[in-house]
């Protein structure tokens, strides 16, 4: 089942517990909009499962009804799982439009394959590395929303990584290993981080050597999503300076799909890939450094 499918079921059943508990109390809904400090046809709308509930609504409503212990460990479950499903609305000032469905479609994803040709993937980068990757494109930011998107990528991290599935797969050129973001520390901290990233068997961390001769690269970044059911099997994710396209026709497809292929072949080897993270971390500084 799909998250936004989730999500909506999760809204159901909880705006249909409240009425019920409503109505067992014999309570009409103009007697409880005062509780949420709201209108009736904002309680009609919890009631139907059309508008996200609230935690401090749906606790406010519970106390007044004066609900058992049971019946309030159902209602936090389903709203434990609400908000599971719609975590990142939380970060909705300052998610793009176009970077919202790519990180709702993650949660569904089977397999993510990632390649970026100048920075680590956000999905794999430390709350430094983020920090002074978002002061360089968004220079007018100030320290709040800076700290928001670090946020909301270390969420996302955090997210995709303690669960069994998406298997990650991120192909990166060398230089990405090379490219000052920040000082020594950030970089030895970053490069040490994708390391034991490595190690856990969730993602796989392939380098694309700068010595080595290989096809043509994309000039841009490419997510590739592979699904388990739903209406597209899978869809590619390429992200422009103030935009992205989602890529779903077949033929598309076929060409980014083969494009990731040829690179994954064209990358070093597990091994090879780990020598090559350790040999950029020493000219950070501190490259010996425990890494497991």
């Amino acid at each position: 089942m799909g998250s936004d499918r989730v999500r909506a079921a999760a809204y159901r059943l909880l705006g249909r517990e409240l009425r019920r508990c409503r109505e067992a109390r014999g309570l009409t809904l103009r007697q409880v909009a005062p509780v949420i400090r709201g209108s009736v046809s904002k309680i009609s709308r919890l009631e139907r499962g059309e508008s996200p509930p609230r935690p401090r609504d749906v606790r406010d409503l519970a106390r007044y009804y004066g609900v058992d212990t049971d019946e309030m460990r159902a209602m936090e479950r389903l709203l434990e799982h609400a908000r599971d499903c719609e975590w990142y609305e939380q970060f909705s000032d300052v998610i793009p439009d176009f970077l919202k469905r790519l990180i709702e479609r993650e949660g569904d994803a089977e397999e993510i394959c990632v390649y970026e040709n100048l920075v680590v993937p956000g999905i794999l980068q430390t709350r430094a590395y983020a920090r002074h990757m978002v002061r360089a494109v968004l220079p007018g930011a100030d320290h709040e929303e800076v700290e928001r998107v670090v946020e909301l990528r270390a969420e996302r991290q955090l997210r995709l990584m303690n669960r069994p599935l998406p298997r990650v797969t991120a192909l990166l050129e060398e230089g990405v290993l090379h490219r000052r973001c920040g000082n020594a520390a950030v970089m030895d901290e970053q490069l040490t981080h994708l390391l034991r990233a490595g190690e856990t068997g969730k993602v796989g961390i392939r380098i694309l050597p700068m010595a080595r001769a290989y096809g043509a690269t994309p000039p841009y970044p490419v997510t590739h999503l592979r699904f388990r059911e739903g209406e597209h099997a899978e869809l590619a994710y390429v992200e422009h300076i103030n935009g992205a396209n989602y890529v779903t026709r077949p033929r598309a497809l076929d060409d980014y799909r083969n494009v990731l292929t040829n690179l994954r072949g064209a990358a070093a080897s597990h091994d090879e890939s780990v020598a090559l993270i350790r040999a950029a971390r020493r000219r950070f500084g501190s490259g010996g450094l425990p890494v497991g």
